[in-house]
């Protein structure tokens, strides 16, 4: 535990600045097409995620425990931008937030969560992905990654004027001096393995969860750690979650975090935490 809050004091220092306008409501909202799951309105339990998240697998949990259960999950995805803004006034409100930790960490201080429900969720790593078929390259090291991302005509990447954690994360790893001169234009449309997927670019940095799912692009491998390339999230009930729905948020976030459950995680990108 103590190297999950190491973590989150360093990223709060050398990131904040981005994140906080977002919060606030300075960035653009959600797309139009956010990913979903289930009837949000009318579910048992309803959940706000970021993306990286819902990616790694939420809705596959979700399934299981409404056949175990009988209980209704709604899952509506929140751009990092707007996420503690939306959690705060969506109406129906939220019985189960998802957040990183610095921003799980204020709004809890701010009152928007139950006390005593917060835990640990897990890490989503920033990785190079290639064209599927295309040779994957050592990336071991950050000097054999810079080689490797010179090497590319183009390295898709999310737009870092949307002010979002991950593009962020991106662009200061390619603001480093040792990918001076790495070619990495911004996608216009949606994030980089999208853009990768419709044929732009030659490689793309997104989070491993974000490269599983499309069949047109392969994942080489994450970023060095060396890098600190990584988001991590924590998991609660949120203070406005509706009374009866309470026990059930509850019992939902045991089952996603139970050692079980790492089966359906680990596969899609996101590495539970010990």
């Amino acid at each position: 535990m103590r190297r999950i809050f190491a973590f989150s004091f360093a990223i709060a220092v050398l990131g904040i600045w981005f994140i906080a306008p977002d919060v606030r409501g300075q960035a653009p909202a959600a797309p139009v097409n956010s990913p979903t799951y289930g009837d949000y309105a009318t579910a048992d339990i309803r959940i706000l995620t970021p993306g990286v998240v819902f990616a790694s697998g939420m809705p596959d949990l979700a399934a299981e425990f409404t056949k175990q259960t009988g209980k209704k999950i709604g899952i509506n995805v929140v751009g990092m931008g707007t996420i503690v803004d939306e959690m705060g006034k969506r109406n129906p409100p939220p019985d189960v937030i998802v957040l990183p930790f610095q921003l799980m960490n204020t709004y809890s201080l701010e009152g928007g969560v139950m006390p005593g429900t917060t835990l640990p969720l897990g890490r989503n790593r920033m990785g190079l992905a290639v064209k599927a078929g295309a040779p994957k390259p050592d990336i071991s090291t950050i000097d054999k990654l810079a080689v490797v991302l010179k090497s590319a005509k183009a390295v898709m990447r999310s737009n870092p004027a949307s002010r979002t954690m991950v593009a962020t994360l991106i662009d200061d790893v390619l603001k480093r001096p040792e990918f001076v001169g790495v070619n990495a234009p911004a996608s216009t449309n949606g994030e980089g393995g999208q853009a990768l997927a419709r044929g732009e670019g030659d490689m793309a940095i997104q989070t491993i969860s974000q490269i599983l799912p499309y069949k047109e692009i392969e994942l080489v491998g994450p970023l060095p750690k060396e890098l600190g390339a990584w988001i991590d999230t924590l998991v609660a009930v949120s203070s406005r979650a509706t009374a009866a729905h309470t026990t059930d948020a509850r019992a939902f976030i045991q089952y996603m975090l139970r050692p079980a459950a790492n089966a359906t995680w680990k596969p899609k990108g996101l590495e539970r935490f010990e």
